[in-house]
């Protein structure tokens, strides 16, 4: 059996009954001892270059204070974290890192005998007191489209005789990205593009009037594979560092003019947001879940997308939800409107399948790559993770408040993603969040 996808390869990082000598660690929180995820710090108004830390309850660890306290595997994940971003830590693989969660568990458990707890201590931050950045330098995009919700739905509007194209089925449906425009902001700019109205004779060049969302999840790659040599289902998840929000920012209407024969190009690649904290392969672990069931009548995956044990527990039981504020909710100091909530157990193509099929003609990932899954929706209306299905294209307005609607984004629009994992029998964990204002359009008109 493949460790990297047994289900049971768990270990006292898991344990349920484990408690933090840091407080803020065992309330609720999305950063329990048996999280840890990594990200990138800058204590505010410090001098210093940024470093990685990990995320425990409302504090930040930083790792470059702890070095003398690691050894073997742990100390060399904790000295490639002297670094501005996570890329030299998960070269090291994901050996090295699970060995650097496991000594910081233990030496931040409650109840351990530690001569070394000043020291421990001493390396603390406040969360409060920092900026995050961008958390891995992004050599490569892939966006897929592994909801067979959201592509349903998505088709159903463009192409109502015929929702579903006829290779989604047995092709995990792709698009290569810009990875320079993978960013941490809190702001995003209102795209400028062609665009040609249903009844016009030609584009005009304008700022997009169908900004929109996308609910996802981020698939860092640490291990990289090799030229000419695919990466197998079952090997998957060896090369898979972790996971975090994704927003892959949308201009439906530049988007709809410009996206025959070749696909997406302008109305994606002005941003995409990623959220400050990665949580690792080996934290996610107990939430590991059965592939999502296709129906009957659905071809089975050809044979090089498809492993008995992925199909077990290649699914990832994460809850996403997006949710949004205006301008006139925060000025009356309104609660956010939540806009959607979905799993990304729901996929209908695995992590695994995902990785396979993008190596399979003999391509490769690289250490730092990111691989987005496409919206996350699930099949009732609550679970719509874009506005282009939310409100049919803009058909139909959606109320927003107590006030206003919305068909799509507007200018001073926020947008949250946030994202969980609970199962019984073990601490829940999160992913913090993403969010980020719409800004009116800038340059040349």
């Amino acid at each position: 059996m493949n460790a990297v996808l047994d289900f049971t390869a768990l270990n006292e990082t898991h344990d349920a009954a484990a408690r933090c000598w840091v407080a803020s660690a065992n309330e609720t929180t999305d950063f329990p001892l048996q999280n840890l995820p990594f990200g990138v710090f800058t204590v505010a108004g410090g001098a210093t270059a940024p470093r990685i830390g990990v995320a425990l309850g409302n504090r930040i660890v930083d790792l470059v204070k702890l070095q003398s306290l690691m050894e073997g595997p742990a100390l060399a994940a904790c000295q490639a974290a002297d670094s501005t971003d996570l890329n030299a830590l998960m070269a090291e693989g994901n050996e090295a890192a699970d060995a650097l969660r496991l000594a910081l568990f233990r030496l931040y458990r409650d109840g351990s005998a530690l001569p070394s707890r000043g020291a421990c201590q001493a390396a603390l931050v406040p969360i409060s007191e920092v900026k995050l950045h961008r958390p891995v330098d992004v050599s490569g995009f892939t966006d897929f489209f592994a909801s067979v919700h959201h592509a349903t739905n998505a088709g159903s509007i463009f192409r109502p005789d015929a929702p579903l194209l006829p290779n989604y089925k047995y092709v995990p449906v792709g698009y290569s990205g810009r990875a320079a425009s993978v960013q941490l902001d809190s702001q995003v700019r209102r795209p400028r593009g062609q665009i040609k109205a249903a009844d016009a004779i030609r584009p005009d060049y304008q700022p997009t009037k169908k900004l929109d969302y996308e609910v996802e999840l981020g698939i860092y790659i640490g291990a990289p594979s090799h030229r000419h040599a695919p990466i197998r289902v079952e090997d998957a998840w060896r090369h898979v560092f972790g996971v975090s929000l994704l927003n892959d920012w949308s201009a439906r209407d530049i988007q709809a003019w410009e996206y025959q024969p070749l696909g997406p190009f302008l109305a994606k690649s002005f941003a995409t947001s990623v959220s400050p904290w990665v949580v690792t392969a080996a934290a996610l672990a107990p939430f590991r879940t059965a592939a999502w069931k296709r129906p009957p009548g659905d071809p089975a995956p050809l044979p090089h997308l498809f492993d008995e044990l992925d199909q077990q527990y290649g699914g990832l039981a994460i809850t996403v939800e997006a949710s949004l504020t205006t301008i006139a909710m925060r000025a009356r100091h309104k609660p956010e409107h939540k806009l959607s909530r979905s799993s990304a157990a729901d996929l209908y193509w695995t992590v695994g399948q995902l990785l396979a099929h993008h190596t399979c003609n003999g391509s490769w990932l690289e250490c730092g790559d990111l691989l987005g899954t496409g919206t996350i929706s699930g099949a009732g209306p609550e679970a719509l993770g874009s506005l282009l299905e939310l409100t049919r294209n803009g058909l139909e307005p959606m109320s927003v408040g107590d006030e206003e609607q919305r068909t799509f984004l507007e200018d001073g629009d926020e947008v949250v993603l946030r994202g969980r994992c609970e199962r019984n029998g073990f601490v829940p964990i999160g992913f913090g969040e993403s969010r980020v204002v719409v800004l009116p359009s800038g340059g040349r008109t």
